[in-house]
């Protein structure tokens, strides 16, 4: 209740008299200056500079007004306007998207109080009963606060769905409380964000608090300490229950203290008290390096499966509460301090000061946790790390080398997009996202079995290929996203969408390559030949040579015979497919991959003049001989797209390029070929 705060239009002069005058919605402070609240509230302040109004004692009525301005919000723009507090109607509104959340800086320092906001993984689940506070106008005009208890009912949309929203039952919610606090009463939590009630019925909508994990995250150019608004806020949430905590002159009594004296859950790992003490200390740690890094790291403690948390988690206080649930007893309290061990150890991102005094502090800390409830021996393996992670250097990782190369094998993840034609539904789309290795290995993250039109997918795959780029992006490069698509669509200029307005093209971002999922049955001789075919492409210098053109003129792509006869090393290009609309084209390109090539290149837009088409046949000759193996070929052509967009005139000759690269070795899922029986 102290925490709730009114989000108000500025008004010079203004003064909060606890009318509703410019009064927008709810919000709550989340960390020291910090206010969440849903963005169609915040955005309807002008210029993104809004009044935060706030009781200054619990005790009492006064209050304070404090300029704030709006720093972040998910997504960064509404669907149709802004929307109005309280939207209404028996669907998801669409004033403002989900996860419809902003977060408000004030502009001066004040004094206030914080909530408690949980790091578990998807905290509401259906049937819990929920906690809500929040402001809306009472009888008499004023404004009051409001509280109620709701009931999880389900949700809109899935777990890895961009809009997902958690449905709401068994009590009415007033116009005004949308931003404010949902609360888990089991555990003391604050859990969620109302967004929306129902028009006439009870309930309404709220959005999950991990959310916040998809908030962007800083390219390298920003790798500088409090860059990341995620990071910035979430370590002065734990810093400030922290120090309120461990303050001896502090005479309130804090979170930690009134959790203490409730009843203990069976199995609880952690005691209030030693909870809000560890995540102070992880919070005096630089940020993990990356998602990718946090994933790797909770991978290599035994019976842990974070990757299927969604979203994943970002930062060291949602890496804790991923253990939370994975074992009881003393073997919860191993996992958790193993964990610490790990980010004793764990890299620190580049530009950030130097991790000692937090790492000796938690190892103090996981020491006398140690002594105090576990064995000899897992206390002597402790002891070990320690000694191996104090003697070495504080890990820098520097930043990331450009142009990025391929990573070592075992940590060789992409990203895989695949679309499938709906053949009862011509022009629409199902699609698939998930992340894959090179040991064939996928992960599901998202997927849409409804029918997607071409020109929807961009808007609607945002979210997810985001989701799935945080758990394979590493400091030294992005991830590969493969987009395998029927023949059809080999053509799709998924390299030139935008995810959202404003962002550079996807292929200046990542290197985007394409792949055939639609091969059709293949004999074991074929297999065996495209596989050799790809080896010794890796192997040998490669060469481009273009086969439907010959200084501008457009020629017949050679039958299928002397395709196969061409050296291993060669690098088909084709130079009119892009602008031919012949029926002779696309078979050209049909005999192109039916003679069991994995690498090639085209472009989707047209040639010019026998000129132009000459300075691609040079330009492209150039760089795939001077790409050492197909590996590094992917990048090759993601530098030659972010030179396009920069307006680097050297690489125009590239523009609308598309690299086909189908590794025979790492089957699509479900194109594996199946074998008769002799």
């Amino acid at each position: 209740m102290a925490a709730t705060v009114r989000i108000h239009r500025p008004e010079p002069g203004y003064a909060p008299d606890g009318t509703g005058r410019g009064f927008l919605g709810s919000g709550f402070f989340i960390a020291p200056s910090w206010v969440l609240t849903c963005a169609h509230v915040a955005m309807q302040g002008e210029g993104r500079e809004v009044d935060v109004v706030f009781r200054t004692d619990r005790d009492s009525a006064a209050e304070m007004s404090v300029a704030g301005t709006v720093v972040a919000t998910l997504p960064e723009t509404g669907t149709s306007g802004h929307g109005r507090p309280g939207a209404q109607g028996p669907r998801p509104p669409v004033g403002w998207a989900a996860p419809d959340l902003a977060l408000i800086r004030l502009l001066r320092p004040v004094d206030h109080a914080c909530v408690y906001v949980t790091e578990r993984p998807a905290a509401m689940l259906p049937g819990g009963t929920v906690h809500y506070v929040g402001w809306a106008g009472a009888r008499d005009g004023q404004l009051a606060a409001v509280t109620g208890d709701c009931t999880v009912k389900g949700m809109f949309g899935g777990p890895a769905d961009a809009e997902q929203q958690i449905r709401l039952g068994g009590d009415w919610l007033e116009p005004g409380m949308s931003g404010g606090p949902v609360v888990d009463l089991a555990r003391g939590e604050v859990v969620g964000v109302l967004k929306s009630r129902l028009d006439g019925e009870q309930g309404g909508t709220a959005i999950g608090i991990e959310r916040l994990r998809t908030m962007p995250v800083p390219g390298p150019a920003r790798e500088e300490p409090h860059a990341d608004t995620y990071q910035a806020v979430f370590h002065a949430h734990d810093r400030y229950h922290a120090d309120r905590h461990n303050s001896p002159a502090g005479t309130e009594r804090t979170w930690a203290d009134t959790q203490s004296e409730l009843p203990a859950r069976p199995g609880r790992a952690l005691s209030p008290k030693q909870r809000i003490d560890l995540l102070g200390r992880l919070a005096a740690f630089p940020p993990p390096v990356s998602t990718r890094g946090l994933l790797d790291l909770l991978d290599g403690l035994p019976g842990v499966q974070a990757r299927d948390h969604r979203p994943a988690p970002r930062g060291w206080r949602d890496g804790l509460g991923a253990l939370y649930e994975v074992r009881d007893g003393d073997g919860a309290l191993e996992l958790v301090l193993r964990y610490c061990m790990a980010v004793i150890a764990a890299d620190r991102p580049y530009g950030h000061p130097p991790a000692t005094g937090a790492a000796q502090s938690l190892w103090e800390w996981v020491r006398r946790m140690a002594d105090d409830h576990l064995s000899r021996a897992f206390r002597k393996e402790l002891a070990v790390l320690w000694g191996a992670a104090r003697h070495r250097p504080d890990g820098h990782r520097g930043p990331a080398a450009a142009p990025a190369g391929p990573a070592r094998h075992r940590e060789r993840l992409f990203v895989l997009l695949a679309l499938e034609l709906r053949g009862w539904e011509q022009g629409r789309y199902d699609w698939r996202v998930s992340v894959g290795d090179t040991l064939g290995d996928f992960l599901p993250v998202a997927e849409d079995v409804r029918g997607t039109t071409l020109a929807d997918l961009p808007g609607r795959l945002g979210a997810p290929l985001t989701e799935a780029f945080r758990r394979c992006d590493a400091p030294e490069g992005p991830a590969v996203l493969q987009v395998g698509v029927g023949r059809s669509l080999l053509d799709l200029d998924v390299a030139d969408w935008r995810l959202t307005p404003g962002d550079p093209p996807l292929g200046a971002v990542r290197p985007v390559v394409v792949r055939r999922s639609d091969q059709p049955p293949r004999s074991e001789e074929w297999l065996k030949e495209r596989k050799a075919r790809w080896n010794r492409t890796g192997a040998a210098a490669m060469r481009a040579q273009a086969l439907d053109c010959d200084d501008g003129i457009t020629l017949r792509v050679p039958e299928s015979e002397t395709l196969r006869a061409l050296a291993y090393g060669t690098v088909p290009l084709l130079c009119h497919y892009g602008a031919d609309a012949r029926p002779d084209a696309a078979a050209g390109l049909d005999r192109l991959l039916d003679s069991g090539f994995g690498v090639a290149l085209w472009r989707r837009r047209g040639a010019g003049g026998g000129a132009v088409c000459t300075e691609f046949h040079r330009r492209a000759a150039d760089t795939v001989e001077g790409t050492r193996t197909t590996e590094q070929l992917p990048y090759k052509v993601h530098e030659l797209r972010k030179g396009v967009h920069a307006g680097r005139i050297e690489t125009f000759w590239s523009d609308g390029l598309t690299l086909y690269y189908d590794d025979p070795h790492q089957p699509l899922p479900g194109t594996e070929q199946l074998l008769e029986a002799p």
